[in-house]
């Protein structure tokens, strides 16, 4: 699936079962309360955070939630693409773009990420 797929597919979706968009200020929240879920996941796994015994996620040390958070992200960043009017496909293109053009060298410079 294409990012253009993917915005458009969550569109039908939206149109189809959702009723209608969030407003963009509900749906900013909604994807901060689901970065927070990710990042929960994250700090455990990688980090140094434990797992409370209640947790059920603790069982597959949040193997199965990991990629499921990661889609709740995306579902909420395609959302507010939509309904912003952001071509998200062109968005990233442009940015890996700036990205090559002002760190070319940046990092394979940076002593610290060479090991």
């Amino acid at each position: 699936m294409t990012i253009q797929e993917a915005q458009q597919a969550v569109d039908k979706w939206i149109r189809e079962y959702g009723v209608r968009y969030f407003s963009e200020l509900t749906n900013m929240a909604v994807l901060t309360e689901e970065v927070g879920e990710l990042a929960r996941i994250i700090s455990r796994r990688y980090g140094e955070q434990s797992w409370k015994s209640s947790d059920p996620r603790a069982a597959d040390n949040g193997r199965e939630a990991l990629g499921e958070e990661m889609a709740d992200v995306l579902w909420v960043l395609l959302c507010l693409a939509n309904q912003t009017g952001v071509n998200l496909t062109e968005e990233l293109r442009k940015n890996i773009e700036k990205k090559t053009r002002r760190d070319a060298l940046r990092h394979i410079e940076n002593k610290k990420l060479q090991d």
